[in-house]
Parts: structure tokens; sequence; C-alpha cells
């Protein structure tokens, strides 16, 4: 579901000659919500930037790398204030350029005969 909506922006973004290069190239799902009890987050919903680099670093690390997927480890803080910690394998996705599709498709397509 979310290749499809990434793949309908990039395609928006590729109608725009400018924006073709803001295309989504590849992304993940991080395995827990960002929470303002973990830090991550300020309690008016702002994402804490310079935190989220230095915690979720290995994830960013394997999006530029080229890996298919990275391993994570996270401390979290329950709303109750118990401490715990998650683990998981990220996998990372790879979306085609819609640029790069759009030529590809003109190129296939038959001449016209009018």
């Amino acid at each position: 579901m979310l290749a499809e909506h990434v793949a309908e922006v990039n395609r928006s973004l590729a109608q725009e000659k400018a924006m073709t290069g803001a295309q989504i190239r590849r992304f993940l799902v991080l395995p827990k919500e960002l929470d303002a009890d973990d830090g991550e987050l300020t309690r008016t919903m702002k994402v804490r930037r310079g935190l989220i680099g230095e915690r979720y670093a290995s994830l960013v690390k394997a999006l530029y790398d080229g890996s298919k997927e990275a391993s994570i480890s996270i401390e979290m803080t329950f709303e109750d204030g118990r401490k715990g910690a998650i683990s998981a394998k990220v996998a990372i996705r790879d979306m085609p350029s819609e640029a790069h599709a759009a030529a590809l498709g003109k190129a296939h397509e038959s001449p016209r005969i009018g």
C-alpha cells in the first residue's frame, strides 16, 4: 500500500521537470511510531531531527549504501514509565524512477499513422 502511494507521488513529481529529481528512490517503515515519551517528538508533535538522526543512523546509512535490509535495536519508554527495547530487521524498498519509466514507455509505443 505504501509503495503504491510513493509511486503516485513520484508520478506527480515526474510531471514537473524541476521536481523530477525530488522523487523518492528508496524507503522503509520504522519498527515503531515516533513517540514523545521516547524523546523523538516534542509534546506539540514536532520531530526532534537531531535525536532521530542519531537513534536511526543505521537505517539512514542502509538507505544510502544500497542495502536491502537493516537491523536496529531501539530503547523505548512505555506509557507507565517502564523501559524496554525493540529489535527488528527492516526491509528497504527500492522505487523505480518515474522519469525513467516514462522514457521506457515512450520507447515502446508504436508509431502513430495519421
